[in-house]
């Protein structure tokens, strides 16, 4: 099957480029990697080695170029018997037009963040929605690219353990594919045995829309304006959207 890599390619970028803006937001960065790799290494053993989606994590804040005495400290904690408590928790959200929001938050205050969240949009006047309102028309998948090599060996051997990608359009010289991200590891496990070292340009999980909408004028100006107020949010780590040209 094959898509066209805006599904992914641009919603990745405008999220990278808006965290990356500032030095405040770099701190921002910092903190939401150390509270994903803190949970990350609670979910398992807390070794880098022994635990494929801590091993993930702080490979993608490396490549974030995220402090390693950040990441240390972040391990170090989730060894310890005490510690935060944070949660995953997703809103749901109606912008202007017919725009959609699926804003991920990494929190230990649930009252806190829910009150900010739907502060952002009230200024705008817009709403949250209950849960399934949006999400029905996203899909949650895992991508990858790398620099081309070996893709005949690569997906012969994913089809052969029952795992078939999505093919996103891509350029002469990089390969975007998407997955399950129950096969998340395993398709990683598998491109690297046939390409020893290989480099992820993306890495990443999230929501992302069936169906594509264009904002017009004031309606653009208000997701705009929606958009980077949750960003500044310190307790949201992700923002996924429908609008095609933002």
């Amino acid at each position: 099957m094959k898509l066209n890599l805006q599904l992914f390619g641009r919603a990745y970028e405008v999220r990278k480029a808006s965290i990356q803006k500032n030095g405040a937001i770099k701190a921002k960065l910092y903190s939401n990697y150390a509270k994903e790799i803190y949970l990350a290494a609670k979910r398992g053993v807390p070794e880098i080695e022994s635990n494929s989606d801590l091993k993930r994590m702080v490979e993608k804040a490396k490549k974030e170029q995220v402090p390693s005495d950040i990441i240390k400290r972040a391990i170090d904690k989730a060894k310890g018997a005490s510690g935060e408590d944070y949660e995953v928790v997703t809103y749901e959200g109606f912008g202007p037009g017919a725009s959609t929001l699926i804003i991920r938050t990494l929190t230990d205050n649930v009252n806190r963040t829910v009150g900010m969240v739907r502060a952002a949009f009230n200024k705008v006047h817009k709403s949250l929605g209950v849960n399934n309102s949006v999400s029905y028309n996203y899909d949650y998948l895992a991508f990858l690219s790398f620099k081309k090599d070996k893709e005949e060996e690569i997906f012969n051997e994913l089809l052969e353990q029952g795992i078939e990608p999505i093919v996103f359009d891509e350029d002469e010289d990089e390969l975007v594919i998407g997955v399950n991200p129950t096969y998340h590891n395993q398709v990683k496990d598998i491109v690297e045995k046939y390409i020893p070292n290989v480099s992820y340009n993306i890495d990443e999980e999230g929501m992302y829309a069936k169906d594509k909408v264009t904002l017009e004028k004031e309606d653009l100006e208000v997701f705009n304006k929606l958009y980077n107020m949750l960003i500044d949010i310190d307790d949201v780590t992700d923002i996924y959207h429908n609008v095609n040209n933002f």
